[in-house]
């Protein structure tokens, strides 16, 4: 191969390019990159220009991708992740002067109850640095990470990609928030018959209580669905409604006052909060540092170094 050709390129290009496939939307890649539109689509000319191709076809709100451009594309990915980790081994990552760009991605009761302590240290080791959550939960990560909107993820996983690294944080304990005047423990039937809340960002009315209910041959009747966890104690007061949260959000919700929790009623099953990133991204310094972080602010399991 010719190293001279190397030399007529941009590698901004070639990662503006890659965004493009991926969004298949010029908005999409601005905002993705944090450039202005007009650079994207003087880039897209430039790219153009460079390759001998129209790379990509208007159809609709989407760019369509051309032929060469996936072929472009198919040898280039690759490509810019040996780079990425390469130039990763050139530096030594200084949180304290650092002006980097952290994408995380959370689910909604890791955002409510876990972030705020990690923002709290944060701004004292990485004062400069820029953080951008995006809401992920199990189903979403595996896309997120792939596209590079996120370079780590914690939620409950599930299946994820071949080339992703996990790691448990901590074990989830499903609680019971209620917000009425009565101190009697709930019983099964009791929690089967008091209407319930459920949290959903799909604005979905069943959930994992509603599967470990059905096993035992039980169900139990959901009137709200609501999106955030942080809106329960104005839902839960004054009424009979009941919601299940993870123990740490149940904990952050009870700052808030006229809520107590307690158990479920019945059995569940160990469920597990753990940090997920693509294996690229694995040796890096700063990405290193901030997995660090994440499970020390996190996490409540003993940690044995590193991730």
């Amino acid at each position: 191969m010719n190293r001279n050709e190397l030399r007529k390129s941009d590698i901004n290009l070639m990662v503006i390019f890659e965004a493009l496939i991926q969004e298949q939307n010029v908005t999409r890649v601005a905002e993705k990159l944090h450039l202005g539109q007009p650079t994207v689509s003087t880039a897209l000319a430039r790219l153009r220009k460079e390759f001998g191709d129209p790379l990509f076809v208007r159809i609709g709100h989407r760019m369509e991708p051309t032929r060469r451009a996936e072929e472009i594309f198919r040898h280039l990915s690759p490509a810019l992740d040996s780079l990425a980790t390469a130039l990763s081994h050139a530096y030594q990552f200084d949180p304290l002067q650092s002006r980097l760009t952290f994408k995380i991605g959370l689910s909604d009761d890791v955002e409510f109850a876990l972030l705020p302590r990690f923002l709290q240290a944060l701004r004292t080791e990485a004062p400069h640095v820029i953080v951008i959550i995006q809401h992920a939960d199990y189903w979403r990560i595996p896309d997120l990470l792939a596209s590079g909107e996120i370079t780590v993820g914690i939620t409950e996983t599930r299946e994820l990609p071949a080339n992703a690294k996990r790691k448990l944080l901590r074990r989830i304990e499903p609680r019971i928030l209620r917000a009425d005047n009565s101190d009697t423990p709930l019983t099964l039937d009791e929690f089967c018959a008091r209407p319930h809340v459920q949290v959903s960002y799909t604005a979905n009315v069943h959930g994992i209580v509603d599967e470990y209910l059905a096993s035992i041959g039980r169900e139990r009747r959901v009137v709200l669905s609501i999106p955030q966890f942080s809106s329960l104690p104005a839902a839960l007061k004054g009424t009979d409604l009941l919601a299940s949260c993870p123990d740490y959000a149940a904990k952050a919700l009870l700052e808030w006052g006229n809520l107590r929790d307690e158990p479920c009623p019945f059995a569940v099953s160990t469920m597990e909060l753990s940090m997920v990133w693509l294996s690229l991204t694995d040796n890096d310094p700063a990405e290193r540092w901030l997995r660090t972080r994440l499970e020390q602010y996190m996490g409540n399991l003993s940690t044995s170094g590193a991730p």
